[in-house]
C-alpha cells in the first residue's frame, strides 16, 4: 500500500471514530437539556443539525414554549459565550454591532475613538422577537451572518468562532411587526416550527416550574463539548461524502420548487409564487450531511434529505393566493413534493 493510500486509510478511520464519538456526545447533549426542557427533541435535534452545519436558525412559536431558556441551555452544554438580544421598535444597528466611543488616556490626556463590542461578539446570539424591530436594524444581523464579521466606524471586525445567530419570533401578533425580507430569511439555514407539548409534557412543566427543581436542574447543567469540538465537528462534516444520486436528488427537490420550471409539477405552478433559490440546494446537502453524522452515519442517504427538506424549504418558498385561500402552507406544499419527486 502506497503512503497516500494509508494516509487516506487512516484520515476515513479517525473520521469514523469522530462520528462514533458524536453521537454519543450528541445524546449527552441531550440528556443535559432534558434536565431543564421537557420535550421538544426535534427542536433539539435540528438545533444540533444546524450548528453543526454552520447554519443559523429561525424558530417560530407562540410565547411560553420555553425557545429562550433552550437556546441559553444550550450554549452551557456545549461551552460557548451567549448574549441575548431583545429586539424592539427604537432598537439601532449600534445596539447589535458595537460603536464607537471617544476616550481620554488618563496619562497623555490625549483623546481617541475605541470600538465598544456589541452583543453580536459571542459564539450564541439570540434574536428575540426578530420581527418586532425595523428592516435597518434586522439589516445589522446580515453581514454577521454572512461574511462572519461587522463593519463599524470604516473598520472590518471578525467575530469569533464558532458563530450562531438563533432568533424567535411570534406567529400570532402582526401589529407592530416587521416581516423579515427575503434576502434575510435566505440567510437562516432552518426555519424551525416550535410546538405545543403533549398532555404529560405540559403536566411535567407544571411539575419542575412550581417547584425548587427548575432551579436545581438548572444549577446542575453540565458541559459536554467545547467551541473548539464544534469547530471539529464542523470539518468533518464538510468531509462526509455524498453520492451523485442524493445530489440529484435535492437538486431535483430544489428546482421542482420553482413555478416557472419545466420539471415543476402542477401543484408547484398553482400554488407557488416563487421557488427555493441555490441557497437552498447548498443547505439541503449541508444539512443532511450534519443529520447523518449525528446519526452515527459517515454517508449521506435519501431519508437525510427527506428529514430536513422542511425546516430548509419551508421559509423559502411563497404561497400563491390560490393556496391561501385554499388553505394551503408550505409545510403542505413540501410534504407533497417529497412524495412527487423521485429518488435515485
Amino acid at each position: 500500500m502506497s503512503d497516500a493510500a494509508q494516509t487516506a486509510q487512516d484520515k476515513s478511520a479517525q473520521d469514523k471514530q469522530a462520528v462514533a464519538w458524536l453521537k454519543q456526545a450528541s445524546g449527552q447533549v441531550k440528556q443535559e437539556l432534558g434536565k431543564v426542557i421537557v420535550g421538544q427533541d426535534e427542536v433539539v435535534d435540528q438545533l444540533l443539525i444546524s450548528i453543526f452545519a454552520k447554519g443559523h436558525c429561525l424558530l417560530e412559536g407562540v410565547p411560553g414554549l420555553a425557545k429562550t431558556l433552550l437556546i441559553s441551555t444550550l450554549a452551557k452544554t456545549l461551552d460557548m459565550s451567549f448574549k441575548r438580544v431583545q429586539f424592539t421598535p427604537d432598537l439601532m444597528p449600534s445596539d447589535i454591532v458595537g460603536t464607537e466611543v471617544l476616550q481620554e488616556d488618563p496619562a497623555t490626556k490625549m483623546r481617541s475613538f475605541k470600538f465598544m463590542k456589541g452583543p453580536i461578539f459571542a459564539n450564541i446570539v439570540l434574536a428575540d422577537e426578530i420581527n418586532r424591530t425595523p428592516p435597518k436594524t434586522q439589516a445589522a444581523l446580515l453581514e454577521a451572518m454572512q461574511e462572519k464579521r461587522v463593519t463599524a466606524g470604516g473598520e472590518t471586525h471578525v467575530l469569533d468562532l464558532p458563530f450562531f445567530v438563533l432568533a424567535t419570533q411570534n406567529p400570532l401578533d402582526q401589529e407592530g411587526t416587521y416581516p423579515l425580507p427575503e434576502a434575510q430569511l435566505d440567510r437562516f439555514l432552518f426555519k424551525v416550527s416550535v410546538g405545543y407539548p403533549t398532555d404529560d409534557e405540559e403536566l411535567e412543566i407544571m411539575r419542575r416550574v412550581a417547584s425548587p427543581i427548575m432551579a436545581e436542574n438548572e444549577k446542575g447543567v453540565q458541559k459536554v463539548m467545547t467551541a473548539q469540538q464544534v469547530l471539529g465537528v464542523q470539518k468533518l462534516v464538510m468531509r462526509v461524502p455524498v453520492a451523485d444520486q442524493v445530489l440529484q436528488y435535492a437538486k431535483n427537490l430544489v428546482r421542482a420548487t420553482r413555478p416557472d420550471q419545466p420539471e415543476a409539477p402542477d401543484f408547484i405552478k398553482n400554488w407557488i409564487s416563487w421557488g427555493a433559490g441555490p441557497r437552498a440546494s447548498i443547505n439541503l446537502i449541508l444539512a443532511a450531511k450534519s443529520r447523518a453524522v449525528l446519526n452515527g452515519s459517515f454517508a449521506v442517504g435519501f431519508e437525510d434529505v427527506d428529514a430536513i427538506a422542511g425546516p430548509v424549504l419551508r421559509h423559502r418558498i411563497a404561497c400563491s393566493y390560490t393556496a391561501t385561500a385554499e388553505g394551503v402552507t408550505t409545510d403542505q406544499v413540501v410534504d407533497k413534493l417529497l412524495e412527487t419527486v423521485a429518488k435515485g
